[in-house]
């Protein structure tokens, strides 16, 4: 197994880069010395220039062979329908180079819980945007991904640095909104924010000026990671503009990297929406796999098993070998394709008993974060009793942390 880390330090928007061999972890236990947590929260022109300054950026690269795929990248759109997607040219074109899954589903409204879920395998009852820290004790993928050192890392368009914490960011010439906060998952943890190792690999992603983004100098260096969630800005994802804008923004950022070898290496690529536009309606969302991980004799068609975002962490567990968080991921249905090759259940249907399409996935449970107080305001506990669910532990720490809590699972 090779673990490299491809060290980038940020000062004054230049960039010094440096090379360590040999087996060297994302440093994600280094003591902090300072408040991590909140260091880079303003959105001041003049205090985004100063941290941008001195940011850290990393770019730590492995080689962890997967059962299906070595590298899993998640590129997440906007409030938009299913049957809107589909017919949206771009969209129609990448779903017949790869496997259609017509029945995902988001898991609420709106946007935020259903990124978080995406990598924690709960959204807490979250139902609303606003700013949110999740406490140090909620583990994700990151955690997991540790454990067998898959290198990882999140890009997220105009982003204005790395490890950026605030609200939002908003483009400096136009005034139109670029980067939020919402959108980008792994930040909103205090157990990713709590080391600056970590934020150093939140990183940005430009379209407009690709000599200053982190993804493509990542790229051209051949180090991007294992694990990519990828995020376009508010623009390019549909969410202030249409489905039209956000079909012409996939051409254009994967349309390259689908011939790209230093990004094809047995690649698996989801492009999916976090929720559907008109909450009234079943909360099905366009979803595709795509890359070359996909076998030829599958692209073009389409799997009508039912997942959600909770697949995908089921999914690159699975892959790798990896421990459970002991949530929504235990359950949740592999992609299944790839499924009998990673000795995955093949993907359940609903009881017969059951009417699915009374099912509309569009509210949220009470919890922590329901906003109104609804219910429990604890964090609800891993379920620790699915330790070796289809032969996979729950996450070592994660037993350890919440042994004999008295949280509601």
């Amino acid at each position: 197994m090779l673990f490299n880390a491809f060290l980038v330090t940020v000062v004054a928007g230049t960039a010094a880069a440096s090379s360590c061999s040999k087996a060297q972890r994302a440093a994600t236990s280094t003591t902090p010395t300072r408040v991590w947590e909140t260091a880079y929260t303003a959105t001041g022109a003049a205090a985004v220039a100063a941290a941008k300054a001195t940011a850290k950026t990393r770019s730590p690269t492995s080689n962890v062979a997967g059962k299906v795929f070595d590298r899993y990248v998640s590129i997440w759109f906007e409030n938009t329908n299913f049957e809107k997607a589909r017919a949206d040219p771009n969209f129609a074109a990448f779903a017949a180079q790869g496997i259609l899954l017509d029945q995902f589903y988001a898991v609420t409204h709106p946007s935020q819980p259903n990124y978080i879920a995406a990598i924690a395998g709960d959204y807490f009852g979250m139902n609303h945007d606003d700013f949110t820290r999740a406490d140090f004790n909620i583990s994700t993928v990151i955690d997991l991904l540790d454990t067998r050192q898959i290198s990882w890392g999140l890009y997220q368009e105009d982003m204005p640095f790395s490890g950026f914490e605030g609200m939002a960011w908003v483009n400096q010439r136009n005034g139109r909104n670029d980067y939020v906060r919402k959108h980008d998952p792994a930040v909103i943890f205090d157990k990713n924010a709590h080391y600056e190792d970590r934020l150093a690999q939140i990183k940005n992603l430009s379209m407009t000026d690709t000599a200053a983004s982190q993804f493509h100098r990542d790229l051209a260096a051949d180090a991007l990671p294992q694990w990519m969630f990828i995020t376009p800005n508010m623009t390019s994802d549909a969410h202030d503009t249409d489905v039209t804008t956000a079909g012409r923004w996939l051409k254009s950022f994967l349309g390259p990297l689908m011939s790209d070898k230093k990004f094809m290496k047995n690649t698996l690529v989801l492009v999916t929406f976090d929720e559907n536009e008109v909450y009234s309606d079943r909360n099905k969302i366009f979803s595709v796999l795509l890359g070359d991980a996909v076998p030829d004799a599958l692209k073009g068609t389409t799997d009508s098993a039912y997942y959600n975002h909770y697949s995908e962490l089921a999914t690159v567990e699975a892959n790798w070998d990896l421990p459970t968080l002991g949530r929504w991921d235990v359950g949740a249905n592999v992609y299944g394709f790839a499924a009998a090759k990673m000795g995955a259940p093949s993907p359940r249907a609903w009881a017969a008993s059951e009417n699915f399409s009374r099912h509309y996935f569009n509210a949220s449970y009470a919890g922590a974060f329901y906003k109104k107080g609804k219910g429990n305001a604890q964090f609800p506990a891993p379920n620790l009793a699915l330790d070796g669910y289809n032969g996979r532990p729950v996450l070592e720490e994660v037993k350890k942390t919440w042994a004999g809590s008295k949280a509601p699972t």
